[in-house]
């Protein structure tokens, strides 16, 4: 367990630029991220301020990342599993965890969900994106987990203390990570979910079907709304509800960046990362935020 002030989980622009603040306040900080996030996929950004030339994101949040690191600030390439609140918090990743008196949520946003006829109809009534949240009320029924990934493993996990019955659906994917043997494990792609008033059914594009109780999805790596909604933190169309300095509804959970919705641009996202730094720096020394 490594002990730190403030941990930040993403390491994009928002996460980059708290990070540069709250290291510069006297703060240990640390940032935990597993990839480059969306700025990933973008080929040329040239609408942000001091870009001599176009760049590509990735060229940018590197950058970023080499920032804080010449700084002494410690970037940990890792994905977060699981952040646990009690007194201060506990932030989990596959490689390291982490105890911290203060968190900032800026995982960016998910960009969309498994594209599966039915999913949308039925969240909420059979669909859920949170075991810690709703594995409680499954207790003894028959699961489809969907996922490949070290998310999905970490949500198995959490399940397996309610129910056996569980059957991973990847998706036409090949599973990441140590999945027991015993796992029951189908490869072909999803085509739909169906039900009445509940999902009761998997359908494949085999044509093959899963009679299940339940559907849980764990696509990709958990979001800044998956962390939300495990730890009681308010959020709304998927996205952390947060005030002008960052901070939820949880004392010492912060969140900026794309997570919190709004004008999903690098500018907002830096603004919102320093933003949010000053609540936590306020935060830290005991003050009222500005």
């Amino acid at each position: 367990m490594k002990f730190s002030d403030v941990v930040i989980i993403g390491k994009g622009p928002a996460g980059i630029s708290c990070a540069l603040y709250t290291h510069r306040a006297g703060f240990r900080t640390v940032v935990v991220g597993k990839d480059l996030g969306a700025l990933a996929g973008a080929e040329k950004i040239e609408n942000y301020y001091g870009l001599s030339s176009p760049t590509s994101g990735t060229e940018l949040v590197l950058a970023g990342v080499e920032q804080a690191r010449r700084l002494g600030i410690e970037v940990a390439d890792d994905e977060v599993l699981s952040v646990e609140a009690g007194d201060g918090f506990t932030v989990s990743a596959v490689r390291e965890s982490y105890s911290a008196r203060a968190v900032l949520l800026a995982t960016g946003k998910k960009r969309g969900a498994p594209k599966i006829k039915g999913l949308d109809r039925f969240t909420g009534r059979g669909v859920s994106y949170c075991a810690v949240c709703d594995g409680f009320f499954y207790r003894g029924k028959r699961l489809a987990l969907l996922g490949n990934s070290r998310y999905a493993l970490h949500e198995y996990e959490e399940l397996s203390h309610f129910t056996r019955e569980i059957t991973l659906c990847t998706g036409g994917r090949e599973p990441e990570g140590a999945f027991p043997p015993s796992l029951p494990i189908r490869r072909e792609k999803l085509l739909a979910l169906e039900g009445d008033e509940r999902a009761r059914r998997l359908v494949f594009e085999s044509g093959r079907d899963l009679e299940i109780d339940g559907v849980f999805v764990a696509e990709g790596t958990a979001s800044a709304a998956d962390f939300a909604a495990k730890i009681g933190v308010a959020a709304e169309n998927g996205s952390v509800l947060a005030d002008e300095n960052g901070r939820t509804n949880l004392p010492g959970l912060f969140a900026a960046g794309d997570c919190t919705g709004g004008f999903l641009q690098v500018a907002s996202a830096v603004s919102g990362g320093a933003r949010a730094a000053q609540g936590i720096i306020a935060y830290l020394r005991g003050k009222t935020a500005p």
